[in-house]
């Protein structure tokens, strides 16, 4: 086996056409974006705060425990295979070949929906920041603005991407402190006590369900470390870089996406209104008395720049995923989305498709808002589906003998963390799609378990009428010892 980039890629049956342009840093930036702390906490805050009052911030902590076990099995994984597209070729090398184009199909459709999302939320900061009537029309069309301006980014290449990451995360993390930091130094209405009191929230329900609900923010917030590993073949010493930028994103990502959260809570100066339903739209009030309307301009300025941010990483990782499909010969139109620009080292056509599905989810918003709504309530889920697919798939495979072979290994500790990591991962799922509007329809209050069922189920038919798991050369199944496999390449 070769020491070099380029030799060990050989050694896993690959020959790459992307450029090794990215730094630990911009891998790292690429990651954080993705994560992103201001989208994360800006878009749930409210309905967390409504749902569970202060200690909902608690549960930043917990789901990022959590997912930090995730990310030291997914560092254990790029390091043995630094390869392209992340969880789909992760999963044929730990599995086999069905295994992997469902886990990537899952992750797939859950990052092309999560785009829309972050997009369409990006819509009414857009419209504020533009002096514009916020509707569902300018949300639309200020949608697509952020579309367009991310591909366009990702169309220039490895470079340009790397330079954008870098500049998202130090916009981001920079405007993160100064926002936070000034709001706990003019608009500081409680002490730290109140992240022990719940004012009230969940005396319907219990608090313990209130605290569950209201802990979709954490699980909201704590992906996109995955990405790190998406565009592998494009980091120099991916084995021991991109480990060390998922690690990274997580205490960073996380440490910076728990002060937000803090600095927000102390500066609403109502829990109770907040709780009640009186006071809607919390960060936006609390904002506007810290900065008023100029300073509020500067501050949208940051946050619009951490959701095109998020976008582009979330466009990246998903180009490159479809890219990995075709190159393996795994869906339909392979030779198109495996195409290189030969001048900007990019698989154009597969990463258009992660702009243009997105834009035709948010234009779908002009039928039916409500429908959009139902196609987005699966994002979250396939994402942690796609997760666990491959913390499966790992556990399997070390059952089996596997022994990773990586630079970055967890030793004797390994078994034990994927265990931890794959008990985490299904309890997250269970909480996502647990029914809690009992007075809602039948179909409403499982919407998002039915939006998973429905996306897997197609998934099931075109994977075993079109069979694409036939096509390709491309190893499957041998991180398991030879005499282990029988059949596990299927």
């Amino acid at each position: 086996m070769t020491s070099t980039d380029d030799g060990r890629l050989a050694d896993l049956g690959y020959t790459s056409e992307f450029r090794r342009d990215m730094s630990l840093w911009a891998n790292f930036s690429l990651g954080f974006t993705y994560l992103s702390p201001v989208v994360g906490i800006y878009t749930l805050f409210a309905v967390s705060l409504a749902t569970g009052g202060p200690p909902m911030i608690w549960s930043l902590l917990i789901v990022g425990a959590g997912q930090f076990l995730v990310a030291l099995v997914f560092g254990e994984i790029v390091s043995q295979y630094p390869l392209t597209g992340g969880i789909y070729p992760w999963a044929r090398r730990l599995w086999g070949r069905r295994w992997a184009w469902m886990t990537g199909w899952v992750y797939l459709i859950a990052l092309l929906v999560t785009i829309a999302s972050v997009a369409y939320g990006a819509g009414p900061y857009l419209s504020a920041f533009l002096g514009i009537e916020v509707g569902t029309t300018n949300t639309i069309l200020c949608a697509l603005v952020i579309l367009a301006v991310a591909v366009a980014i990702n169309l220039a290449g490895t470079r340009a991407l790397a330079v954008a990451a870098i500049v998202g995360f130090t916009a981001e993390l920079v405007g993160a402190l100064a926002v936070g930091g000034w709001l706990l130094f003019t608009q500081r209405h409680h002490g730290l006590g109140v992240l022990f009191d719940s004012f009230g929230a969940g005396a319907e329900t219990g608090y313990f369900a209130a605290f569950l609900a209201a802990g979709l923010i954490g699980i909201f917030q704590y992906y996109g470390f995955e990405a790190c590993g998406d565009v592998a073949e494009e980091v120099p010493d991916p084995t021991r870089r991109i480990p060390k930028a998922m690690r990274m994103t997580i205490y960073v990502g996380g440490a910076a996406a728990t002060f937000v959260c803090l600095a927000l809570l102390l500066a609403v100066p109502d829990f109770g209104a907040v709780i009640s339903g009186a006071s809607a739209d919390p960060v936006s009030e609390v904002l506007t008395a810290a900065f008023g309307p100029t300073g509020l301009r500067v501050v949208l300025g940051v946050v619009l720049l951490s959701f095109l941010s998020c976008a582009l990483s979330l466009q990246a990782a998903a180009g490159r995923l479809l890219y990995s499909y075709a190159r393996d010969g795994m869906i339909a139109g392979s030779g198109l989305f495996r195409r290189f620009s030969a001048a900007r080292h990019v698989p154009p056509y597969a990463l258009l498709v992660a702009a243009v599905v997105p834009a035709l989810v948010v234009l779908g918003s002009i039928i039916s808002a409500d429908a959009l709504v139902k196609i987005i309530s699966f994002a979250t889920l396939g994402i942690y589906l796609g997760f666990q697919m491959v913390v499966l798939a790992a556990l399997r495979a070390r059952l089996r003998g596997w022994r990773p072979s990586g630079p970055f290994t967890l030793g004797t500790a390994g078994l034990a963390i994927n265990v931890g990591a794959l008990v985490y991962g299904v309890l997250a799922i269970v909480n996502m799609i647990w029914p809690r509007t009992p007075g809602a329809p039948w179909y409403d209050n499982w919407l998002v378990a039915l939006s998973g069922l429905v996306v897997v189920g197609l998934g099931a038919l075109y994977l075993f009428t079109a069979r694409p798991y036939e096509y390709g050369v491309a190893p499957a199944g041998d991180a398991i010892p030879q005499e282990e496999r029988s059949t596990a390449a299927e």
